[in-house]
Parts: C-alpha cells; structure tokens; sequence
C-alpha cells in the first residue's frame, strides 16, 4: 500500500499531471483539501471509493484514515492544492507516516504561483531584470514566520517576491514590501487562479491594496511583486541568441 501525495493543482481540473489523474483513478481511498480541489477531479475516483473531505479534520484523524487505509491494503490518493513541495502540510503527515512505517510518494502538481503568472501573461525571470523568485508567506497567529524571514528582510535582495496565504493582510505586506521597492512597484495579486471565478488585479505596490479590498479578495490569493510585471527593452536572454546558436553549431 502507498500514499500518494498529489499536486492537485490551483483549481482547474485539467491542470494535473497525467500520473496524478492516473493514481487518482486506480485509489480505492481518496483524501482532499476541501474545496481547494475541484469536483471534477474527484469524479475520477473509482467507483466505491471511500472520498474523505479532510477540511475539518485534525493532523491525527486524517492520519488516522490512512492508517486505516494501510491495514487494509488500499493505496490512498492524497490530494493538496497546488504543489505539495509549497505551503502544503505534507512534511507533518509525512513524518507520521515514516514513524509507523507506511510508505508515501509525492507527485508533484502546478502551483499556485505559476497558475498566476500564467494568469498575469509574465514570465517570472526576466533577463536583466531579476532572475530570484522568492516565495513565502506572512506571520499569522497560528504560525510565526522563522527569524529573518519577514518581507522587510527578504525584499531587500529585490527580487520578485510572491506571498502566499496573504491577501487578508494586503496592508501588511504593502508597507514591508514598500521599504525597499517603492510605492511605484508593480504588484498584481491573483485570486482562485485557473478557475472560473478568478479575480485578476494589477496596480503598483501604492495601490494594489486597495484594489483587493474593493474586490472582496481575502483568502485563495496570490501576491506578486517586482519589477518584471512591467518589464519592457530588457536584452534577450542568452538561450536564443544567434551568438550561443552559432557557437554550438
């Protein structure tokens, strides 16, 4: 038996790998993420398959059910939104898992940030204009943000910040970031990227915040920013140049 940690993407059905759709339809047990994980990706669970909402479960009852699932011999499609590598919760079950000896794997999904990027039409490595995406979060009261992590510390490289889990704290982010890229930076923040009802926003950081309380953004959201979401007559990168084709050739 194997759990199968899987990327289910930011929330388009179809934005899955083909192994995790594969997985998912042979599980006789699937574990999922609330509503962060479309309904039509668990319509490709089998026919029988125990689907366990694990929204308002704790870290010991979802284990729980995957022990459950182990004595009886069933693999367990475990399903997280986005990309389990980021802001996922998986290290917690996976060190349960490890102590009681149940194997695991992780298949890795889209995450959240890239569906935003592709949302906003930006490559997020621009040449010549910042080539380091930093992605991170903000404190909140169930958990600290480890030291030297805050956004005053990591924006002071400059380079192209994404912020998860933020958006109720839009004001926050705003003045740290403000410090060290200016109230006339591009900021964007997208919001149930890849889904029908996404919300797109984009302005600079002396505006953004406004624009997510006018729209009603406080969770689902991603917060993105620097300078490569205006970036324009930077030099094409080294990849495609006719110097590098001609060279090796």
């Amino acid at each position: 038996m194997t759990v199968y940690f899987i990327g289910a993407g930011p929330g388009a059905a179809d934005l899955v790998t083909v192994r995790a759709q594969r997985i998912i339809a042979a599980s006789p047990v699937c574990l999922y993420a609330g509503s962060l994980v479309p309904e039509e990706l668990l319509a490709q669970c089998p026919e029988g398959a125990r689907v366990i909402d694990t929204a308002r479960l704790s870290l010991d009852e979802i284990v729980a059910h995957l022990i459950e699932a182990d004595a009886a011999g069933h693999d367990v499609a475990r399903l997280h939104s986005g990309d389990p590598s980021v802001f996922s919760a998986v290290a917690e079950q996976a060190r349960r898992l490890d102590a009681v000896d149940i194997a695991y794997t992780i298949v890795p999904g889209v995450a959240a940030f890239a569906a935003a990027a592709a949302s906003l039409g930006r490559e997020l490595t621009v040449p010549g204009v910042s080539q380091t995406i930093v992605l991170t979060r903000v404190s909140t009261l169930s958990t600290a943000m480890p030291e030297g992590e805050d956004l005053r510390s990591l924006g002071r490289s400059g380079a192209t910040m994404v912020v998860h889990l933020g958006a109720h704290r839009i004001d926050q982010i705003v003045e740290e970031l403000t410090e060290n890229y200016g109230p006339t930076c591009p900021a964007a923040v997208v919001a149930f990227a890849s889904r029908p009802d996404e919300i797109v926003l984009r302005g600079t950081l002396g505006t953004i915040a406004e624009q997510v309380k006018a729209a009603g953004v406080t969770k689902t959201a991603v917060v993105i920013v620097g300078k490569v979401l205006a970036a324009e007559g930077f030099p094409d990168s080294y990849l495609y140049s006719s110097v590098r084709v001609r060279t090796t050739h």
